[in-house]
């Protein structure tokens, strides 16, 4: 097994590209920004990929880590893969109402919030409830 299919580092990669939570993300969804971006299959008007991966990632955050298939790890990969081309791709000036920024959000990364903390760090309750520790807590190079 390659370094790229371990589940545990699959599952790391995932918690850091997906910066949205499960509420947040599925509001999102339902939004006409959401269902307008993105590319479609071979049927006309149909749902985006985006949009349907957009779906899924909502169902691989509610559940337990224990109930992850290998099918759901793929497309962890494939999520994580998403958001790293995308955001290599980044324009210029102000993203807040692009349809890259929409694109990217519905396969649950918004590139105007900070990424989430890693499984095993402080709980991204209290980030949200304090914040980040100021610069100079935070230790050399950060």
């Amino acid at each position: 097994m390659s370094r790229s299919e371990d589940p545990q580092q699959t599952y790391q990669e995932f918690t850091e590209a997906v910066n949205m939570k499960p509420g947040e993300l599925k509001s999102w969804l339902e939004t006409d920004e959401s269902k307008h971006v993105g590319w479609r299959k071979a049927t006309k008007g149909g749902e985006s990929v985006g949009h349907e991966s957009g779906r899924r990632i909502i169902d691989l955050l509610r559940r337990k880590r224990g109930e992850l298939s290998e099918t759901d790890y793929r497309h962890m990969r494939k999520v994580v893969g998403y958001v790293r081309r995308h955001m290599a791709q980044r324009p210029s000036g102000d993203v807040r109402d692009t349809r890259w920024r929409y694109s990217l959000m519905n396969w649950g990364h918004d590139p105007l919030k900070a990424p989430l903390p890693a499984p095993g760090g402080r709980s991204r309750q209290a980030l949200e409830r304090h914040g980040k520790p100021p610069k100079a807590r935070r230790g050399p190079g950060r």
